[in-house]
């Protein structure tokens, strides 16, 4: 069984990269499901639950603006003598990069004034309370999993501060009540538009024991927008 939410979702930029552009960074014209899984689990997030993302409404035009960044063209090491993991078993290794000889200048292509609706459920992977605790049956473990989003998203809680693709662009968000009208798109996205192929989600390969990730694999889907409105379709990972 499955409980929907719709969250209304907005931001002054958004930057959903495209893998194939390499190292300038280009946007989707919209969100992606990733994109918006991510900004749900940013607000609540279980192990016992998996958000899936049903339909996509943008309301707002799609403008573009290109943005020149100054980033670095390396990151501190995990593993090493100079890693993290060194640093916290010992205590003394220094960590830092100096950006006067890693800074790069990279140009951004970036959506402006994005707005959008996320119509979104999530699935019960495991229905009990806690590793200690009594089972629950599904519905109530699903409401009570729902009245959490709910109170969370209501008062704005949140894990971490969601984001629309890079974390420099914070996003805000809305829920939705029932009875409460819905948004209708901008005149401009009336009709069809293929919108091309879009990543859908990523697939991890993690090993049961050492919870080390071996492989991960992209799913994509043929994106096609009706009136400012993109139905997401059901994505099935062969590993679970």
């Amino acid at each position: 069984m499955s409980y929907g939410i719709v969250l209304e979702i907005s931001g002054d930029y958004a930057l959903f990269s495209r893998p194939e552009m390499k190292v300038e960074r280009v946007s989707y014209d919209v969100i992606t499901p990733s994109a918006a899984r991510g900004i749900l689990e940013a607000i609540y997030w279980k192990p016992q639950i998996r958000w899936v993302i049903d339909r996509i409404h943008v309301l707002n035009p799609v403008r573009f603006t290109n943005v020149r960044r100054n980033e670095i063209d390396t990151k501190i090491p995990i593993k090493g003598a100079g890693g993290v993991n060194a640093a916290m078993s010992s205590g003394k290794a220094e960590l830092g990069i100096s950006v006067e000889q890693h800074r790069q200048q990279r140009a951004s292509l970036l959506l402006r004034d994005v707005r959008y609706l996320i119509e979104a459920h999530f699935d019960i992977l495991d229905s009990a309370l806690d590793k200690d605790g009594p089972k629950l049956s599904e519905n109530d473990a699903a409401g009570k999993h729902l009245d959490m989003f709910n109170r969370r998203a209501r008062s704005g809680q949140v894990f971490h501060q969601p984001y629309l693709g890079c974390r420099e662009f914070p996003a805000q968000f809305r829920l939705i009540e029932n009875g409460e009208t819905k948004s209708e798109p901008h005149e401009s996205l009336r009709g069809d538009r293929d919108l091309g192929f879009m990543l859908h989600d990523i697939e991890f390969d993690q090993d049961r024991v050492t919870k080390k990730v071996r492989s991960t694999t992209p799913h994509f889907f043929r994106a096609q927008m009706k009136d400012g409105v993109i139905d997401i379709p059901p994505l099935t990972f062969t590993r679970t």
